[in-house]
C-alpha cells in the first residue's frame, strides 16, 4: 500500500514537471488556430452554424487524433521509456534485420536493455512480411528514409514555433491597439527569438523551476476565459460537440470548409513534441497531465472563442486577444508571451535531441555536443544547430510577417509528421508487440484516413506559405541521405581493404619496426579486423608506442547503455604483440561527455580483461580470431553507482532483462562479487599491489606491469583522415554525392578528433585517399 502510494505520488510529480516540456506548444495553439481557420473563402460563411461546425472539428480532432491516438496507444510504442521516430526504428531494428547500419555484432543482443523478443505468435502473413523487408534493401531504405524525413519534420518544427509561437503571441499588440505598426511587432518577436538562442549556451537549470507553473497558469488562465466567454456570449456552444454540426459545416461550406481543415489541424501541434520528449517522463505522468489538465482546459478555450466569434465576427482576425476583458489584457499578454518563450525552450531542446540520436545512427553530420552536469533532464545543448534555427527563424519571421502564413507552412509539418509516425507505429504493433496483422491494419486506416483528409487539404496552402515546410524538410532530408551514403560507403571501403591477420602475424612481435615506451590509441570505426591506415602508418613512422589499443566508438540501438555494459575489450595477435580491441558502447540518447579519465577507465579494463583471460573466463564472439570480454573497470563501478542519466532512468522505466545470454549473466554476476572489493582499490594509477600481483602467473605480471609503464609513458593518438573520390566509371548521380555533397558536409562538420575529445597535442593524423 505504502508502495503504491509513493508511486502515485511520483507519477503526479512527473505530470507537474511535464508541463514545461510537453504541454507548451500545444497549450499556445489556440492563440492562432481560429485566425488560421477563417481564412481565405471561408471567412465569408459568418454564421453560427459554421462556428459551430469548425468548434466541433476542433474537439473531435483534439479527441481523436491527440486523446486517442497519441495518450492511448502512442505512449505505449516506447523504447525503455523514449520516444520518437528513432526510438520506434531502434525498436523495429532490434525485432527485425531491418537495419542498414554495417557496425552490428551479435554480442549487442546481450545488453540488459536490448529488450529483444522472438516471434512466437506464428501469424504466417506477419512472418511473410517481415522477410519480405529483411531479404529487400530497398525496402529497408525505405524504412530508413521515413524515419528521417519524421526526423527533418521534427528539424522544420524547430525552426517554425520558435517564429509562429512569439509572433502571435507578440501580435497581442495589435490587437489592443490597432495603430501598432506591423513592422514593431516583426522587430519586437525578433529582438525575443535572438535573445531566446542566444541564452541556449547557458543552459536553463537557473530558471527550468519556473517553466511549469508558468505554462500550469497560462492553462488555468485561457481556461477561465473560455469559461467566461461561454457564460457571457453564447451558452449554447455546447451543442456543437454532436458530430452533427459537422456535416452541418460542410454541408454548407463545401470545398470552402474542406480548404479550413488546414487551419483546423493546428489545434494538435506540440503532439510530437508529446512523444519525442517521453524519455524525459512517463506515459503514466502524461496521461494525467493531458487528459485532467491540458485537454479539458484547452476545450474549454475552443469552446470560450467560438462563442465570442458567433457574436463578434469582425474580431476574427483577432478573437483570442480580443475576447480578454480590457482589465486583464496586460497580464493574459505577459502570460502569453512567457508560455510561448518556454515552448520554444521546449522545441528547442528537443530539435537538439533529435540531431543527437541522427548523429548516433550515422545520419548526420559531426557535431559538438555540450551537456554540463548542473543542466536539468540531460539538457544539452548543439552550437551548430542553435545558431541555423535562430537564423532559419528569424529569416521566415520577416519573409512572412504575419501568422496565417506561418501556420500553413506549421500545419503542414504538424500533420505530415503525425502520418509518419502513424505509418511507424503500424510497422511496430505487427513486429514488435506482435499483433494481429488485422490490428496494424485497422490503427492504419482509422487514424491514417483521417490525417490523409487533413493532409490533402494542407496541400492547398503550399503556395501560401506552406512550401517552407517541404523545402526546409526535404533540405534536412538531403543532408541526412548524404552523410548516412558517404559514411557507409567509407565503412564498407574500410572493410573490404582491412588487413588479414596473416600479415599481421607476419610481422613478428615487433611489427617489423622499433617498439617505444607509451601507449597508441588507434581510432577506427571498424569493429573487427586491422584497418588499412594501420600500415599506412607503418610504412611512414619507423617506430609505435609498445601497446597498441583499437578502439571503436559506436552506437547501439537501444537509448542507453549502462557504464557496466560499455566497454568490450579484446586480444589482437598473440599476447607478446600487446595489441588490443576496445569497443565502447553508446546508446543513441547517451551523451559523450568530456572525460579527462577516458583513458584510465581504458587502461583498467584492459587490465582487468588480462586478468580474466589467465582465469579462463574470456569468451570469443562470431567474427573475431581471439575472445572479447565484457569488462566493467573501477572507475566505471564508481559511474555507475552515481546519478547519471542511465540510473535516473531506470528509477522510472522497467527493463526486461534478455534471458538468452546465459554467459553474460555469469560474468555480470562474478562482477557483482568482486565489485565492492574494486570499489576499495586506490584510484593512484596502479592497476593491483605488489601483494595482489602476487599470486598471478609470471606472465600474467609481466603483461600488467608492462601495460603501467606504458601508461606512464604517455599516450599517442592516432586518427585516419580520408579523402573520398569516386571511382571514374561512376555515374554522374555518386560523381555529385560524395566528390560535391559528402565532401561539403565533412570540410565543414566538426572533426573527429573535436566531437571524441582527442588532445590535439598528442594527435598523429593519416592521411588516406578512398577511390570507392
Amino acid at each position: 500500500m505504502v508502495e503504491n502510494k509513493n508511486q502515485g505520488k511520483h507519477v503526479l510529480l512527473l505530470a507537474y514537471q511535464s508541463f514545461r516540456l510537453v504541454h507548451g506548444d500545444l497549450s499556445t495553439s489556440p492563440l492562432y488556430v481560429y485566425i488560421s481557420t477563417f481564412t481565405g473563402r471561408l471567412y465569408n460563411h459568418q454564421t453560427e452554424d459554421v462556428v459551430f461546425g469548425v468548434f466541433s472539428l476542433i474537439f473531435w480532432t483534439l479527441t481523436i487524433l491527440l486523446l486517442f491516438k497519441y495518450v492511448l496507444f502512442m505512449l505505449t510504442a516506447d523504447d525503455n521509456g523514449e520516444g520518437g521516430p528513432f526510438a520506434l526504428y531502434s525498436l523495429l531494428c532490434r525485432h527485425g534485420k531491418f537495419s542498414l547500419l554495417s557496425n552490428y555484432q551479435a554480442v549487442d543482443e546481450e545488453i540488459t536493455s536490448y529488450q529483444i523478443s522472438r516471434d512466437t505468435s506464428g501469424n504466417v502473413s506477419t512472418s511473410q512480411f517481415k522477410r519480405f523487408i529483411e531479404q529487400h534493401k530497398s525496402m529497408k531504405t525505405c524504412l530508413l528514409v521515413m524515419v528521417l524525413f519524421g526526423a527533418s519534420l521534427l528539424l522544420c518544427d524547430g525552426v517554425l514555433t520558435p517564429a509562429i509561437s512569439v509572433l502571435a503571441s507578440v501580435e497581442g499588440l495589435r490587437a489592443h491597439d490597432s495603430s501598432f505598426q506591423s513592422g514593431w511587432i516583426v522587430f519586437i518577436s525578433c529582438a525575443i527569438l535572438v535573445g531566446l538562442f542566444a541564452m541556449q549556451h547557458r543552459g536553463t537549470f537557473r530558471v527550468a523551476f519556473l517553466f511549469a507553473p508558468i505554462v500550469l497558469l497560462w492553462l488555468l488562465v485561457i481556461a477561465a476565459l473560455g469559461l467566461y466567454n461561454v457564460i457571457k456570449w453564447n451558452p449554447k456552444i455546447y451543442l456543437a460537440f454532436s458530430p452533427v454540426y459537422i456535416y452541418k459545416f460542410f454541408k454548407e461550406t463545401g470545398l470552402d470548409g474542406w480548404l479550413s481543415l488546414g487551419g483546423i489541424i493546428l489545434c494538435i501541434t506540440g503532439s510530437g513534441a508529446m512523444f519525442t520528449n517521453l524519455g524525459h517522463f512517463t506515459a503514466a505522468s502524461i496521461r494525467v497531465s493531458f487528459s485532467f489538465v491540458v485537454y479539458p482546459c484547452l476545450v474549454l478555450q475552443y469552446m470560450g472563442q467560438a462563442a465570442y466569434i458567433t457574436k463578434n465576427y469582425s474580431k476574427i482576425s483577432s478573437s483570442f486577444y480580443s475576447s480578454v476583458p480590457d482589465p486583464f489584457f496586460w497580464p493574459v499578454f505577459v502570460v502569453a508571451n512567457l508560455a510561448a518563450i518556454i515552448t520554444c525552450q521546449a522545441v528547442i531542446s528537443s530539435t537538439f535531441s533529435i540531431v543527437k540520436q541522427c548523429n548516433a545512427f550515422s545520419c548526420f553530420p559531426r557535431v559538438k555536443v555540450v551537456q554540463k552536469e548542473r543542466w536539468m533532464d540531460d539538457q544539452i545543448y548543439i552550437p551548430e544547430m542553435n545558431w541555423i534555427l535562430m537564423i532559419l527563424s528569424v529569416i521566415i519571421l520577416i519573409g512572412f510577417q504575419k501568422t496565417t502564413l506561418l501556420a500553413n507552412a506549421y500545419g503542414i509539418a504538424c500533420i505530415v509528421d503525425a502520418f509518419v509516425t502513424t505509418l511507424l507505429v503500424s510497422l511496430v504493433i505487427i513486429f514488435v508487440r506482435q499483433k494481429n496483422f488485422i490490428y496494424s491494419v485497422l490503427f492504419l486506416l482509422f487514424f491514417g484516413s483521417l490525417e490523409t483528409i487533413y493532409l490533402l487539404s494542407s496541400f492547398a496552402k503550399i503556395p501560401l506559405g506552406g512550401w517552407v515546410s517541404f523545402v526546409l524538410s526535404f533540405f534536412f532530408l538531403t543532408i541526412m541521405l548524404v552523410w548516412h551514403y558517404g559514411t557507409k560507403r567509407k565503412y564498407l571501403y574500410d572493410l573490404q581493404n582491412k588487413l588479414s591477420m596473416r600479415w599481421v602475424l607476419g610481422l613478428g612481435p615487433s611489427l617489423g619496426i622499433v617498439r617505444v615506451p607509451g601507449i597508441c590509441l588507434i581510432y577506427t570505426e571498424m569493429v573487427t579486423g586491422v584497418p588499412a591506415l594501420f600500415s599506412h602508418f607503418m610504412t611512414n613512422v619507423p617506430a609505435i608506442q609498445q601497446v597498441i589499443i583499437f578502439i571503436t566508438v559506436k552506437s547501439v540501438p537501444i537509448p542507453y547503455v549502462s557504464p557496466k555494459e560499455r566497454y568490450l575489450i579484446g586480444r589482437i595477435g598473440p599476447k607478446t604483440y600487446r595489441m588490443y580491441r576496445c569497443i565502447v558502447r553508446y546508446g543513441y540518447q547517451d551523451v559523450h561527455k568530456d572525460d579527462d579519465s577516458f583513458e584510465n577507465h581504458l587502461v583498467l579494463s584492459i587490465s582487468e580483461f588480462i586478468r580474466l583471460e589467465a582465469e579462463g573466463s574470456v569468451h570469443g564472439i562470431p567474427g573475431e580470431r581471439f575472445g572479447m570480454r565484457l569488462v566493467m573497470s573501477e572507475a566505471a563501478i564508481g559511474e555507475s553507482s552515481g546519478g547519471n542519466s542511465y540510473n535516473r532512468r531506470l528509477q522510472k522505466t522497467t527493463t526486461v532483462t534478455n534471458g538468452k545470454s546465459a554467459a553474460l549473466l555469469k560474468l555480470q554476476e562474478s562482477y557483482e562479487q568482486e565489485s565492492a572489493q574494486l570499489v576499495q582499490r586506490k584510484r593512484n594509477g596502479t592497476v593491483r599491489s605488489s601483494a595482489q600481483m602476487n599470486h598471478l602467473h609470471p606472465q600474467v605480471r609481466d603483461e600488467l606491469n608492462e601495460l603501467m609503464e606504458a601508461r606512464d609513458g604517455g599516450l599517442t593518438y592516432i586518427m585516419g583522415y580520408t579523402h573520398m573520390k569516386v571511382k571514374r566509371n561512376s555515374t554522374v548521380m555518386k560523381k555529385f554525392v560524395i566528390d560535391i555533397a559528402y565532401s561539403f558536409l565533412r570540410k565543414n562538420c566538426r572533426a573527429p578528433a573535436v566531437t571524441l575529445s582527442i588532445p590535439h597535442i598528442s594527435l598523429i593524423g593519416v592521411g588516406m585517399n578512398y577511390h570507392v
